[in-house]
């Protein structure tokens, strides 16, 4: 008897698992993927053009909800502020697959030479700043357009419903506000009907154009912030001794800080990062002030870790200033969890990604101390999040592509092709599996 190869143990695996799916189908929805490749970039240029803040995507929602409306798809409006949520019902009985997009851009000015560049401006935490889609979220919203144009299109071949969401403040609500992924769940958005499963996808900038990427288990950190507040005493520049300088103390803590991940806690288990953001103290050169403040991110793959950390950080912080006759607060805020892909809900739709972008593209990556909102839809019912690659071919994605958040973010848009067709596959896969 011939021995069984994993790589026919895969095949025979995939077939079974979607042997009920009709081939005419998913070919006409990859002809049409292709079809409306051109309309999609048209929608990802003009929301790139024209950027909207966490909180604040009125005219995205707007252009998203006559989108939808237009194709016959019930409409949702306004939740979470500014979200969209739109439900296709299928022409036979099946699962509710849910398919999320963010939709907020950031504070941050473009720097480059696109004909459909930004040139918005705004006032963010009290500075003036432009505002740009820096991290591809302009794609991800043009790309489930273009996906819920293609399934309505196919409606009464689709067994089951398909539950669009464009998420708005996946970056952060603004301060003071709740919002994003969060506050959809709390308003309900995975019941009425209850979502069975959710698909999401990123693109990336530092991964090569047509690439997807993915892991199992935690993908992406969960993301802490905090806050630190030293005090001290005012003094004269002139003479420091008659003061205790909380800048002084500051730089100690932030140094110490540093020892909590390369001296304290096992990296051998998973990542971990503490960074200090911004720091901010003083009115004038010549003047030592009474009081310092700085803040930053913890991020973390292990629930055990994180606690650890902040163990660590708390004893730190309290310890260092008391050494230097100061005192000093710490305050940490749980801002998002982990990013978990549901391992078995992964291992079953790996195949539907390899339709999508080719066997040989569809990479298992290790995790990655980025943080992402999907992980609030995770935790309350299965989910796969995974990466798109679009990098430009003249750039090497591990020397000098550009990265996300910066003023020179670009991505080649041919991507986005790859991306609506996992989307398809995945959401069409699921709702003839076995």
């Amino acid at each position: 008897m011939k021995k069984i190869t994993t790589s026919m143990l895969m095949v025979f695996l995939s077939t079974a698992l979607f042997a009920q799916v009709n081939p005419k189908l998913q070919g006409k929805l990859m002809e049409q993927a292709t079809a409306i490749e051109s309309k999609m970039i048209e929608w990802r240029r003009n929301i790139h053009q024209f950027p909207e803040l966490s909180n604040r995507e009125f005219k995205t929602g707007e252009k998203i909800a006559a989108h939808l409306k237009s194709l016959g798809i019930e409409v949702q409006e306004k939740v979470a502020f500014t979200g969209v949520v739109g439900i296709l019902k299928g022409g036979k009985p099946g699962p509710v697959i849910a398919l999320r997009a963010d939709m907020d851009a950031l504070p941050v000015t473009e720097r480059n030479s696109l004909p459909f560049a930004s040139k918005e401006k705004t006032t963010f935490n009290g500075q003036e700043t432009g505002v740009m889609h820096a991290c591809g979220h302009d794609t991800h919203v043009a790309m489930l357009m273009a996906t819920a144009e293609i399934l309505a299109k196919n409606k009464s071949e689709l067994k089951g419903t398909v539950k669009f969401i464009f998420q708005p403040a996946e970056e952060g609500a603004p301060a003071g506000e709740e919002g994003g992924a969060n506050l959809m769940v709390k308003q309900g958005v995975l019941e009425n009907p209850k979502v069975d499963v959710i698909f999401g996808a990123h693109i990336q900038s530092i991964s090569p154009l047509g690439r997807i990427t993915y892991k199992p288990a935690g993908l992406m950190a969960a993301s802490d912030w905090f806050k630190i507040k030293v005090y001290g005493k005012q003094a004269h520049g002139s003479a420091p001794w008659m003061g205790v300088d909380p800048i002084v103390v500051s730089a100690q803590i932030i140094n110490s800080l540093q020892t909590v991940v390369s001296r304290s806690v096992n990296l051998t288990q998973e990542p971990a990062v503490v960074t200090v953001g911004r720091i901010n103290a003083g009115i004038r050169e010549n003047i030592i002030p009474e009081y310092a403040e700085m803040g930053g991110t913890i991020r973390t793959l292990d629930t055990k870790m994180q606690d650890e950390i902040h163990e660590k950080m708390r004893r730190i912080v309290t310890n260092v200033a008391e050494s230097m006759g100061a005192t000093a607060e710490i305050d940490i805020q749980k801002m998002t969890p982990v990013t978990y892909n549901d391992p078995a809900l992964t291992e079953k739709m790996v195949a539907s990604l390899q339709k999508a972008a080719g066997d040989g593209n569809v990479v298992r990556i290790p995790s990655v101390t980025g943080a992402e909102d999907f992980a609030f839809y995770q935790q309350k019912v299965p989910g796969f999040f995974f990466f798109v690659g679009a990098c430009p071919p003249d750039k090497d994605p591990s020397k000098d592509a550009v990265g996300h958040h910066t003023p020179d973010f670009m991505i080649d848009e041919r991507g986005m092709l790859v991306g609506l067709k996992a989307m398809l596959n995945l959401t069409v896969d699921y709702m003839f599996m076995k």
